[in-house]
């Protein structure tokens, strides 16, 4: 399982990921050989959410609703698949039981799973870009927001990325929302010239962020009435089940056709996190 500081999340550069578990030292980063951002190196061999703790949605209702699909980019080429012993069922890449429905029939799914309030998914989220670019035709990427930090406002930024999906905003915006969060600091529940977490009546509210989305054409108060939908509700609870049927416990994680779970600290660095997706999705293809 993931470790972590007594204050997840405080400094960006500090962590490996951003976990459930409260009070537990962090483990130390450990630089990948290939890629100049420090990499995760936290073990999540041993989920704190069993895979198997939420059942699997009902037939009518099967699917959870997985963020918007990715703007269309280029195909890249497939990636053939070829079992060299490189990549470990248990130590690089876990078995997600009982596997979980997709939402984009006939194709492989990619998911990332993230928050706009941890630093590591901040990190992270270029590489996430690459991975996208990488997939092959007959790929698709996802993005679920996670919510198992209340203690460091996730709720409202899993319910901001669902309004924006909902508004037809959530692409075009993603990047600037990491920038917001983690730069400019105008979305930001931490104090970035400083350590720790703002005071709590100083965390940005959905109203805070309604304002944030007027530069991409949205209305504030449109913004805050979706928020508070039944079906931007519905779709947080969906979310919230489905991090917990992946047995995920810390972000960023990845996910590929609902079957298989890891991050970048099982892969071994950013780069081998690129290099083990294209693999899974290629064992996909090749019905391994």
């Amino acid at each position: 399982m993931f470790k972590r500081l007594p204050l997840l999340c405080v400094a960006l550069l500090a962590l490996a990921a951003c976990s459930h578990d409260k009070g537990e030292p962090a483990t130390a980063p450990a630089a990948s050989s290939t890629v100049t951002t420090a990499a995760p190196t936290a073990d999540d061999s041993a989920p704190a959410v069993a895979a198997t703790a939420a059942a699997a949605p009902a037939a009518a209702d099967s699917v959870a609703p997985a963020p918007a699909e990715s703007a269309p980019v280029a195909a890249a080429p497939a990636v053939p698949f070829v079992d060299n012993g490189k990549w470990v069922e248990g130590k690089n890449y876990f078995r997600i039981e009982p596997a979980q429905p997709t939402s984009h029939p006939g194709k492989i799914e990619v998911t990332e799973v993230f928050s706009f309030g941890c630093p590591a998914c901040n990190a992270f989220h270029t590489t996430a870009d690459q991975i996208r670019k990488s997939l092959p035709a007959g790929a698709v990427m996802n993005y679920l927001p996670a919510a198992f930090r209340p203690d460091e406002n996730w709720v409202v930024y899993q319910r901001a990325f669902y309004t924006a999906q909902a508004l037809g905003v959530a692409e075009k915006s993603y990047d600037a929302m990491f920038d917001a969060t983690w730069k400019t600091g105008e979305t930001a529940t931490y104090n970035l010239k400083g350590t720790g977490l703002k005071p709590k009546e100083a965390w940005p509210t959905i109203e805070d962020i309604a304002k944030f989305y007027t530069q991409f054409g949205v209305d504030p108060k449109e913004f805050v009435a979706v928020a508070n939908s039944f079906s931007v509700n519905t779709k947080m609870k969906r979310a919230d089940d489905l991090v917990k049927a992946y047995g995920i416990d810390s972000t960023p994680s990845m996910v590929v056709n609902g079957k298989y779970r890891y991050g970048p600290s099982t892969a071994g660095g950013y780069a081998q996190t690129i290099e083990l997706t294209q693999w899974l999705v290629a064992k996909e293809q090749a019905g391994k």
